[in-house]
């Protein structure tokens, strides 16, 4: 559902990729949505199935919030689940008392679109194009006292140096930083998520997208504790679910953890064939985002438009850009697949492209 103030400024904060597979795009090969392909792994599928035995009884997180605070090396109290990395927004729009958020674009929307609806007034900071998307810190204003950055960031696949994001970190400022693709990151570096000495830090990740779980909702916060409690505190009476909480369990033990880091390799190189393919249409004016760090990769081409609706008549679905503030319609992002799909990927954005 869409508030009045969810468009704002030409830009429809509510629209999200799976918006170009629902419907009539249901059959069409998806680029569209952050989602790894293949996913969720059938020992995933077996553990979530599992739990629907308990399904009489009522959730009780203790034991994955346990695991999730294991994972990062964090006591429990710094950890609160969530129903999907973007109710925390939700929960940070309405339970923090800000008087100046700032919002990092282009990055995910749905941050500004919860701070508006909670009624807050939303000032943007918005990187540029001409400087590779980087984060310039001296451009957050220095009373916002709240901040909101992706990293890697979505949809630019941006990975900015922890230590500028942490440089943002003022006394009376919440600095909210949205990994939710940093476990696709090899090695996470530049994660903030295990740090406790960054002052008004929050840190949010996604189980979504990794494991393939956007239709069960499981995320999380990690923070302070008095945030944590005040989050919670504006949460609904058991809002993570019985599967999502066995699936959050499983999805931070060693064998996830070990499987996570083999598939961040792997979409690296999957990664590198796409970026590699989409430079051959160099001379018909498309250029990348580089370097890219994310499960996905930004572009810009003329006629970006007509092209992805061209894209869709040969059977491939792409994300529209120009719905992220800070971008055009001369954009698209495009997830990353498997080598063989990518390579008819590139062969139908030739014949889009009228190559």
């Amino acid at each position: 559902m869409r508030t009045e103030d969810s468009i704002a400024d030409g830009h429809d904060l509510r629209h999200h990729g799976d918006a170009e597979v629902r419907d009539d795009g249901a059959q069409l090969v998806d680029l569209a949505v952050n989602v790894r392909a293949d996913t969720p792994p059938a020992w995933l599928r077996e553990r979530i199935a599992g739990s629907l035995t308990g399904l009489a009884a009522y959730p009780d997180g203790r034991a994955a919030r346990a695991a999730v605070a294991a994972r990062h090396g964090l006591p429990t109290d710094r950890v609160l689940l969530t129903a999907g990395a973007a109710e925390a927004f939700v929960l940070l729009a309405r339970a923090l008392k800000v008087r100046r958020p700032v919002v990092v674009h282009p990055q995910f929307t749905e941050p500004e679109a919860a701070l508006r609806d909670a009624g807050h007034t939303v000032d943007r900071v918005l990187l540029r194009a001409e400087d590779g998307f980087r984060l310039d810190p001296a451009a957050v204003p220095e009373d916002a006292d709240l901040v909101v950055i992706g990293n890697p960031t979505n949809p630019t696949s941006v990975l900015h140096p922890a230590a500028s994001i942490a440089g943002l970190a003022r006394p009376g400022r919440t600095l909210v930083v949205d990994e939710a693709f940093m476990d696709a990151v090899p090695g996470e570096r530049e994660a903030l998520a295990a740090r406790t000495d960054v002052p008004g830090l929050v840190v949010l990740r996604s189980l979504t997208k990794t494991w393939g779980l956007a239709g069960l909702r499981i995320g999380y916060v990690l923070s302070s504790p008095e945030t944590i409690f005040a989050l919670e505190r504006a949460q609904p009476l058991w809002p993570v679910s019985t599967p999502a909480l066995a699936a959050a369990e499983a999805c931070v033990g060693p064998q996830a953890l070990a499987e996570a880091a083999h598939a961040a390799h792997r979409v690296a190189g999957e990664r590198a064939h796409l970026v590699a393919g989409l430079a051959q249409f160099a001379a018909a004016g498309v250029r990348v985002v580089e370097p890219a760090e994310g499960p996905f990769v930004l572009v810009r081409m003329p006629e970006a438009g007509a092209v992805r609706h061209r894209l869709r008549e040969l059977g491939f679905a792409v994300r529209r850009g120009d719905t992220f503030p800070g971008l055009g319609e001369e954009w698209v992002r495009l997830a990353v697949r498997d080598r063989g799909t990518v390579s008819g990927f590139l062969r139908a954005l030739g014949r889009a492209l009228g190559q």
